[in-house]
């Protein structure tokens, strides 16, 4: 049986309340997870002041979106071994691991003491913090996205895949709003010296509840009826990369202008209109945050659409990207103005929402049960590594070489174009959809 056969009547016979639980285990412990990992960059000014300093404020940024991106290197890594090990021990497992892993990682980082009390032991901790956020991420998204997926009521793999994209999208907007928050109430020098490192420290708190949630849920029906028919992979990792290795290349293409968009258009664009357009850090800040609530609005239509249209949301999302997003950003650096940066941030939350609901169910139905934690994971985060983990280091350089303030978007056009290509192939997924048979 097939990936996308499989998951059509993954979960038929399950009652209410059993789903529900599962669902809302899986979204607040994915919320708590990915609030920890993508904090970091709304602070990314402060951390490079406290553990890079420099006389020229450009380099600290720069090595502070450095960190940031090294994070993403271990995410590979995590996607294959919790991959591997959601594949033969059960989702729930290895969700449980991730987040346990997350917690540690985000409460020592806020506890890193400053380059100025530690010197060069520093950078090496918070390095060390961020490597193990990447890794245990890297687990998180293949196996939240397969777990919800999994307990989908026949049709509607899409709705439910979209369900993981906004949770991630809420997390978004906790991250940005503990950063307005933060920027508002505290005094600079305040910010620089202890208040960035509150949210991090945040993460002792929640991401333990996320963990108790987990813990307490039942197993995904349809892994568990793969542990019953004996059709467990020993190998999952081996298996993905050989037999699924086309539809993980394939994972890569799509998840390209998916995760560059969103490390721009959400992470790196408060950083970008405070150091590139001189913009208030509230001012920056605020519209984030409504480029972020249009883009959790989108999120579930989108995934209902998926499940009649199939990959048509993702056609319509590369294609503004690809078309919209040099005139958005050229639009921003000429005029300037919060309403200005509105409209980039809004559009381009617009986008990302089609991309966002439509993407994890379509994912999920390239690969069967037996490797789809595994295959999704190292697909999804090889693309995340390669292109967006260092998204906002490399839209920073591109402004810095080229003293063109739209550059980043050239970034984002590139990247939409690749992922637009790949959706014009001609593939049976495509054709069952995230739903859609």
């Amino acid at each position: 049986m097939d990936g996308a056969a499989m998951s059509e009547d993954a979960a038929p016979g399950l009652s209410g309340a059993t789903r529900r639980r599962a669902i809302v285990a899986c979204l607040l412990g994915n919320l708590f997870e990915l609030f920890d990992f993508g904090v970091y960059g709304y602070f990314a000014v402060q951390i490079g002041r406290a553990i890079f300093p420099s006389h020229d404020p450009v380099v600290s940024i720069l090595a502070s979106f450095a960190t940031y991106g090294v994070g993403f290197l271990m995410r590979p890594v995590g996607a294959a071994v919790l991959g591997s090990f959601g594949d033969r021990r059960g989702r729930k497992a290895a969700l449980a691991l991730t987040i346990t892993l997350m917690a540690l990682a985000t409460g020592f980082t806020g506890l890193t003491p400053s380059y100025a009390q530690a010197g060069i032991w520093a950078p090496l901790m918070l390095l060390v913090c961020r490597l193990l956020q990447g890794f245990s991420t890297g687990g998180e998204w293949g196996g939240a996205t397969a777990f919800l997926v999994e307990y989908a009521p026949p049709g509607r793999r899409g709705l439910f895949g979209s369900l993981q994209q906004l949770s991630t999208g809420l997390a978004q907007l906790c991250a940005i709003g503990s950063a307005l928050l933060l920027n508002s109430r505290l005094a600079p020098a305040d910010l620089d010296a202890w208040g960035w490192r509150l949210p991090f420290l945040l993460g002792f708190v929640l991401a333990p509840i996320g963990y108790y949630l987990r813990a307490r849920v039942a197993e995904s029906p349809e892994f568990v009826r793969t542990v019953e028919a004996g059709a467990v992979a020993r190998s999952p990792l081996v298996l993905a990369l050989t037999a699924h290795r086309a539809a993980v290349l394939t994972c890569l293409g799509l998840t390209m202008v998916w995760t560059v968009a969103t490390y721009i258009y959400v992470t790196f664009l408060p950083t970008y209109a405070t150091q590139t357009l001189g913009m208030a850090a509230r001012t920056a800040l605020t519209a984030t945050i409504l480029g972020s609530l249009a883009n959790s609005l989108v999120v579930p239509i989108s995934g209902l659409l998926s499940d009649r249209f199939g990959r048509w949301p993702l056609l319509v999302s590369a294609s503004g990207l690809l078309l919209l997003s040099i005139p958005l950003f050229r639009f921003a650096a000429t005029e300037q103005t919060f309403g200005a940066l509105v409209v980039v941030a809004v559009v381009g939350g617009l986008l990302l929402g089609l991309y966002n609901g439509a993407a994890p169910g379509l994912l999920c139905a390239l690969f069967p049960t037996q490797v789809r934690y595994t295959a999704l994971s190292v697909g999804y985060n090889g693309a995340v590594m390669l292109f967006g983990g260092f998204a906002p280091f490399i839209a920073t350089m591109l402004v810095r070489q080229t003293g063109s303030a739209i550059a980043p978007s050239y970034y984002v056009a590139a990247c939409a174009l690749v992922s637009l290509t790949v959706l014009c192939l001609p593939l049976k997924a495509y054709r069952a959809g995230a739903g859609h048979p």
